[in-house]
């Protein structure tokens, strides 16, 4: 836990203006690696998809990876960006562990991608975020540091590198300050997280798994007093793998920083770390100038020129962007902004959209997703989509609760045979023997016996009030177990009551 004095959020933004930077790391999901031809799958044994290339051997040189390069033109044509005609890659020296080569294939003042924008949606409003370059470089390996209580370097009695990391594809989205967000910027900073990752998966260039690494942020927090002109010094804090962690990154450091000038201190520009446990960020290192890491042009790679007619191809192959999907399925479906919000942060717009294309209506799929199966993903702790249920089996129940052949309550129980693995919807009705009990026959005999077993009610309904059928109602449902048509057994109750 932080020892350092903290402002409480609200005093902080009374007094201060936050300015945000996010850098964003996105590993393409290429077959094979930036620089050479090994293998880019995850989890695989440590050091098994390694080559001379990637660990830096003598005399073994670098071949761009022209899918990796395609999916960079990719993304920056989602945000907006400018391609630019000619550009290179530049040696990052600087000597770490996990770079075998002691420096880092990267990109400096020469980006393939500049000057875009993506606009996120806080609590109504819009915000524009602007990007100031996209670039291309190679990832690092990743190091283990066993013993001590953080999993850091410091305190722990050795460290081990994994180098299967090493060289894979990897996109680095750097935005311009972020200003005037005010109370807002911590969910400013969420909302471009989740908009990005959003727009990277719907282009389909890689999964962004954050719990995986593939997408990785570095949060840049600085705070000027209230009317200056001058920026604060910043703060990074470095690989904050999850969306909810950028919101309390954000947070913590204008709390904590607020505390520092209030005390008459000033901000340390420094890389920092998330602590996942506390919601504080700790101090990590001095912040690096670019001079540091000795940049120089690549010798080994010659420079891109991507033509103006594979720019344009790449750009008509685009599939519709989430925000347009967003505005096309609202208007679709006729729900309100708060609805299609809880949508999205249930992870359930897709699968309510291919639930639509499978032949529901568009408010059964909904109905389905966002209560009753949600509810069952939250009982379980897993993500919605993870479910043993398909789109296709909700459209199923959905026709079948339409048609008649079931009501909500025994559609509920379809959903448990499914979940459980007992086969479709349909197979699951005939197996457990779901269907309404519509048939008068069958239907007559159970309403006689319940009229038998509560002749005061029945009187009362002989008598002229009606609404008292509803108890006999809910008596037959309990005999039948829920499978008795409502609406008939109430009709038929009346009528025989009555007439």
């Amino acid at each position: 836990m932080s020892t350092e004095t903290l402002v409480p959020y609200d005093e902080a933004l009374a007094r201060y203006e936050p300015v945000l930077g996010i850098e964003t790391h996105i590993e393409l999901g290429t077959k094979t690696k930036m620089f050479c031809g090994c293998a880019t799958e995850f989890g695989a044994e440590p050091n098994t998809q390694v080559c001379p290339v990637c660990l830096g051997m003598p005399g073994a040189l670098p071949v761009t990876n022209r899918s990796a390069i395609e999916g960079i033109i990719k993304i920056g044509l989602a945000l907006n960006c400018s391609i630019v005609e000619w550009c290179r890659f530049a040696r990052k020296n600087y000597f770490y562990p996990d770079m075998p080569k002691n420096f880092q294939i990267s990109q400096y003042d020469e980006p393939l991608c500049v000057d875009g924008y993506l606009d996120v949606e806080v609590d109504g409003e819009t915000y524009r975020v602007e990007i100031e370059r996209v670039h291309m470089e190679e990832d690092t390996g990743k190091s283990l540091h066993v013993g001590g209580a953080t999993g850091r370097i410091h305190g722990a009695d050795f460290s081990l590198v994994d180098y299967n990391r090493a060289g894979i594809p990897l996109v680095e989205i750097v935005t311009k300050p972020i200003v005037a967000t005010g109370d807002k910027a911590p969910l400013v900073a969420r909302a471009y997280a989740t908009e990005l990752r959003e727009l990277v998966r719907a282009v389909g260039v890689s999964d962004v798994r954050m719990e995986q690494g593939s997408m990785r942020c570095d949060v840049n927090v600085s705070l000027m007093p209230k009317g200056a002109s001058e920026w604060g010094t910043r703060t990074e804090t470095k690989n904050v793998n999850s969306l909810r962690s950028v919101e309390r990154a954000v947070r913590f450091e204008i709390e904590r920083q607020a505390g520092v000038l209030d005390a008459g201190g000033k901000v340390i520009q420094e890389t920092r770390h998330f602590q996942e446990g506390t919601g504080t960020t700790t101090s990590g290192r001095s912040k690096e100038e670019a001079q540091d890491y000795r940049y120089f042009p690549e010798p080994d790679l010659v420079p891109m020129a991507p033509s103006r007619e594979w720019v344009e191809q790449l750009r008509a192959s685009l599939p519709e962007l989430p925000a347009a999907r967003r505005r096309r399925v609202q208007g679709e479906w006729g729900v309100a902004d708060k609805e299609l919000q809880d949508i999205v942060n249930a992870g359930a717009l897709d699968l309510i959209e291919e639930t639509v294309r499978a032949g529901a209506e568009p408010a059964a799929a909904r109905k389905w997703w966002m209560n009753e199966l949600s509810r069952r993903a939250t009982e379980q702790g897993a993500e919605l989509a993870s479910l043993p249920v398909t789109p296709a089996d909700v459209a199923r129940v959905s026709a079948l609760v339409a048609e008649g052949s079931i009501n909500d309550k025994l559609a509920r129980q379809v959903f448990d045979g499914v979940l459980a693995g007992e086969g479709t919807p349909d197979e699951v009705v005939e197996k457990r023997g779901l269907k309404v009990v519509s048939d008068e026959g069958q239907l007559g005999s159970v309403i006689d016996e319940v009229i038998a077993a509560n002749p005061d009610i029945a009187d009362k309904v002989r008598g002229g009030k009606v609404a008292a059928a509803g108890a006999l109602v809910g008596a037959v449902m309990k005999a039948t177990r829920g499978q008795a048509d409502a609406g008939r057994a109430r009709e038929l109750i009346i009528e025989k009551l009555t007439s």
